[in-house]
């Protein structure tokens, strides 16, 4: 089966913006593509959202879960609470459209968070403190196993409020029902592929809504029938568990008090990364969550509307149920029982260490490595991020992985570039100029400064390049509105000029659009020379013709005229000719002028 996050890869251009976003670098980059590592991932599904080619894919489950309606067997929503955020002012039309789909029934999930929260006062009240790291967020679990091993026995030993409320709907209806959960999360994909049953399948909000449209479900104009019934009741409090802070909220201890220093809300990785990296080794509980903001920013949910919005519309939804006396009071020995037995109640085992990747490198290793990537010094190691490491450090460590490519490093790849560039420009036997779009001078060899320089000869050496650069072009040729000319050209052109005792052939070429123009100058004196002395002789033949014509011009008569005609083509054929108002510059043909 295919992992909840995924790489089109012919869609993959090497951008790295995905291993600059991913927290926890599972990305590695292989023949220029990015692939996630599954064992890496923590399935947070930020590089879903950043991918510029759309090659990062949240896997599609619709088709299992139609599959699944169709098999006869009662089937459940496990409605994640943040549906409030995602479908502010329509949810009684989202329940019937469920029910439209196919669904049998709708239960909140919310049910779990509360006995979840009823289940950490009770350990509390027991304990005096509770010092857990909070299960909600699959993508912390996954986070804290993989790269916080010694964090692990900190881990809440009772499963995430989804898997609780699979549990608990399995304990009030039976085993022989399919649960689906729906909200904005990815790694619950996981989480269901890891745990099958609890639920059976997750799908995302983004999924949801392909399937309504899909099926012609339109929630503006959808008809409520009957006012729907969540099984086994509606959800309290414990509606603002998406949000930041809303697992201590609905806390009967914590939530009791404002300040609740035993207890600290964290949302978004940065913050989660830091805590975890960080001095949090004291008595405080944890509720961290992934995304920034809380769940209801999830990677699945409508990323164009802001997380103050949707936390607004979950908070006012959750505040409508408040005086409702008709809500899920809870389930005292379903607690107990969650206590005690923890991830048993799931048929599984406490989430363990999985730190099987991590590689320990001697310095000697990393240091050959940055040699590699062309870091000779400290001064080298630029830490620019372009590679989507935060340190040149890093991304040699991701390499001695296996998970990086030596191309990754820009400055590297820069580099090299410009040797070849200044390679290419040294052994040219002809004279090169780059100038931007300023008209100054980005690049250009000794063959251009000595046709153009005006230096005494011996005196040009390299250096003097790096003093030419960035200087007007216009000061070492006196054509230079010709690049201007040709700068915006699609295919520049091709042109000979008589500079001096010289004739040149000038070849304009487009280094970057619009702000890089090369030019290419071939001597072709001795050829030219050549020429010239061509049509002189050919000149001098005329002039004896026509001192002739006028002698016997009643002889000759109109042959004196072709004579005459044959001759001027000869001069035409190997005369340089003006297509501009500049004498000495005129526009080449394509015929072979040596």
């Amino acid at each position: 089966m295919q992992y909840p996050v995924y790489t089109e890869v012919t869609s993959c251009r090497d951008c790295y913006k995905c291993v600059r976003t991913c927290p926890t670098k599972s990305i590695q980059i292989k023949d220029g593509h990015a692939m996630i590592i599954k064992d890496r991932c923590i399935f947070c599904g930020k590089c879903v959202h950043v991918c510029p080619n759309n090659a990062k894919k949240i896997r599609d489950d619709i088709s299992r879960v139609k599959l699944a309606l169709s098999s006869g067997k009662r089937t459940i929503c496990s409605l994640a609470p943040s549906f409030s955020s995602e479908f502010a002012g329509q949810e009684d039309q989202l329940l019937q459209a469920l029910l439209d789909l196919g669904f049998d029934s709708i239960s909140e999930t919310a049910i779990g968070a509360h006995l979840v929260s009823a289940a950490i006062d009770r350990h509390i009240e027991k304990t005096g403190s509770c010092d857990w790291i909070g299960t909600a967020c699959p993508s912390v679990v996954e986070l804290v196993k993989k790269y916080y091993p010694e964090k692990v026995s900190r881990l809440a030993p009772i499963p995430s409020p989804l898997q609780t409320h699979s549990a608990y709907l399995r304990r009030l209806y039976g085993d022989d029902i399919i649960i689906v959960f729906i909200g904005p999360c990815v790694a619950k994909k996981h989480e269901a592929d890891m745990n099958p049953g609890y639920p059976d399948f997750a799908l995302t909000f983004t999924e949801l809504k392909q399937w309504l449209k899909s099926a012609g479900i339109d929630l503006g104009k959808l008809e409520v029938k009957k006012k729907i019934e969540f099984i086994p009741k509606k959800a309290g409090l414990s509606s603002i568990y998406p949000i930041e802070g809303g697992q201590i909220a609905t806390s009967e201890i914590w939530g009791k008090n404002a300040l609740h220093p035993e207890a600290v809300s964290l949302s978004g990785m940065d913050q989660v990364i830091s805590a975890l990296g960080g001095s949090c080794d004291r008595d405080e509980f944890l509720e961290l969550l992934g995304c920034d903001g809380g769940c209801v920013n999830g990677p699945g949910s409508d990323m164009t509307v802001s997380v103050a919005s949707k936390k607004q519309a979950s908070s006012r939804y959750a505040a409508s149920r408040i005086a409702d006396k008709d809500l899920f009071k809870g389930d005292d020995a379903f607690v107990d029982e969650l206590l005690e037995k923890g991830y048993g109640i799931l048929g599984a085992s406490q989430p363990g260490k999985e730190d099987r990747f991590h590689k320990k490198y001697s310095e000697d290793d990393i240091r050959r490595t940055l040699v590699d990537l062309g870091k000779l010094t400290k001064a080298d190691e630029l830490n620019c991020g372009g590679c989507g490491y935060s340190t040149c450090r890093e991304m040699a460590i991701a390499y001695l992985d296996g998970m990086a490519e030596p191309e990754m490093c820009v400055t590297k790849m820069r580099k090299e570039a410009q040797s070849k560039v200044d390679v290419l420009l040294r052994t040219i036997p002809m004279g090169v100029v780059i100038v931007d779009s300023d008209m100054k001078i980005a690049d250009c060899n000794i063959q251009f400064l000595e046709l153009f320089g005006d230096m005494e000869e011996g005196f040009l050496d390299q250096s003097m390049l790096a003093l030419v650069r960035g200087l007007p072009v216009e000061r070492f040729i006196p054509f230079a509105d010709k690049f201007k000319d040709q700068f915006y050209l699609t295919h520049p052109g091709q042109y000979r000029m008589h500079y001096k005792d010289k004739f040149i052939r000038v070849t304009f070429f487009l280094v970057e659009k619009n702000r890089l123009l090369g030019a290419m100058f071939d001597d072709i004196t001795n050829p030219t020379i050549k020429r010239e002395t061509v049509v002189k002789k050919a000149e001098d033949v005329i002039q004896k013709s026509l001192e002739t014509v006028q002698q016997i011009a009643s002889l000759l008569g109109e042959n004196a005229a072709e004579t005459e005609i044959m001759l001027n083509s000869l001069i035409e054929a190997f005369s340089v000719h003006s297509s501009s108002p500049d004498k000495d510059f005129s526009l080449e043909d394509d015929r072979d002028i040596t």
